[in-house]
Parts: structure tokens; sequence; C-alpha cells
């Protein structure tokens, strides 16, 4: 049973342009995961699949697998099941450890740990999703959906709701390709924290998640 990284990137990010190659912390968020991820001893492997050629050109400079994405895969208009599904159909390990670029702040350790408690839960679970808590008053056409208004609790005593962040999610490949996604049917929730689940969806957590690397680095 081999366990590689699946790498995702792609050109034509639009709230941060060219966020995965951009400048970040001396290097760009590309590099900065690679070289993370060679780090992590019990990965069989890297595979970086994207449309762009200079991205192709990292992975190789890395000593990656790069898997050449077709435009359409890479585009706005295509639905993520599509491209889940295209890309473990262009993968050549047994287990998919899909692995975000967005996500800087995760851990060494949390890596590691997650693929030996995947390792540990199979057959119990068909996928391993990262996700963080969520402590906030949610509400949805104008009526609450995890408190009582009559009954406020305290925030620290909300229920415990969980949301996917999509920094590290494995599952089998062949679950992949016939779910059209990276979360299994019956999937094992992976709590990490706040700071580690930051992701990069806009140029304030570019830039948060830039000073925090910085400074948690030293």
């Amino acid at each position: 049973m081999k366990i590689k990284a699946l790498v995702a990137v792609r050109s034509g990010s639009v709230r941060v342009e060219n966020k995965n190659i951009r400048p970040f912390a001396g290097s760009n968020l590309l590099e900065i995961k690679l070289a993370q991820l060679k780090r992590i001893s019990n990965l069989d492997g890297i595979v970086v699949n994207s449309n762009d050629l200079e991205m192709l050109d990292i992975a190789r400079s890395y000593g990656c697998e790069a898997v050449k994405r077709d435009s359409y895969y890479a585009s706005n208009d295509v639905s993520m099941s599509e491209v889940y599904k295209n890309m473990a159909e262009n993968f050549n390990a047994d287990i998919v450890a899909y692995i975000n670029v967005t996500n800087p702040l995760l851990k060494d350790k949390t890596i590691f740990q997650a693929i030996e408690t995947y390792k540990k839960n199979l057959g119990k679970y068909d996928s391993l999703n990262s996700a963080h808590l969520i402590k906030e008053f949610m509400f949805q056409n104008n009526l609450p959906i995890n408190y009582d208004l009559r009954h406020q609790p305290r925030s620290q005593d909300l229920p415990d709701i969980y949301a996917l962040n999509f920094a590290i999610s494995i599952i089998e490949r062949k679950n992949m390709i016939e779910g059209k996604n990276v979360v299994g049917y019956k999937p094992y929730i992976y709590g990490i924290d706040e700071v580690e689940a930051t992701d990069i969806d806009n140029q304030i957590d570019f830039d948060f998640a830039e000073y925090m690397y910085v400074h948690t680095k030293q």
C-alpha cells in the first residue's frame, strides 16, 4: 500500500494573483510545501498536478513527480468534483494524501500523525479530513442554527461544530475516483487548531500567514 502526497496547483488564481508562486517569506507557497512534504517520512512520494509549466518545473527541481493537467480541469468553470476525479485518474499510488499549499502554517508532525491515524483506522473510516472547531454564533435565514436565542450560552459552551479546511485529506485513489471527492462517505474528522488551519483565500489571509510563518520559524 503506497501513500503519496498529491499537491494540486494551478495558474489563474483570482483573489490573490498567482498566489502559489508569488514571493512568500523569502520563497513561495509551492516550494515551502514541497520542502515540507520531503521531510514527511511516512510518505512514499509526492505528485504535483498542475496546468502551469513553471510550477511543474519547480516540482521536478524538488524531485517530485510532475503531472500536466489539461487546461479544462484548471479553469474557473469546471466543478471540483470533476477535478478530483481527473486528478485521481492521473495518480499512481493506492492512497492519496491531498495536501494544499495554501495552508503554510501546518506542522510537519500534524501531517505525519494524520497519516498514521489514517493507517490505524483503515476499515473503520474511508477518509481522513482535517477540520477545525467553529465556536461562533451562527445564523441561517435570520435564525440561529447552533444555539437558543432565549438561552444564550457562552461561546465556549456552543456545540462542537467542525469546518473542513482541506489542509489534509487522505483517501484511497479508487474512492476518490468513485466519489469524485477527497471526503469519503464515512470520514474521520481530524481536528487541528485554527492557526494551522489558516487557509489563504485573500490578501489579508496571505499577509497574516506570511507574518505568522516568519515569526513562528524564528
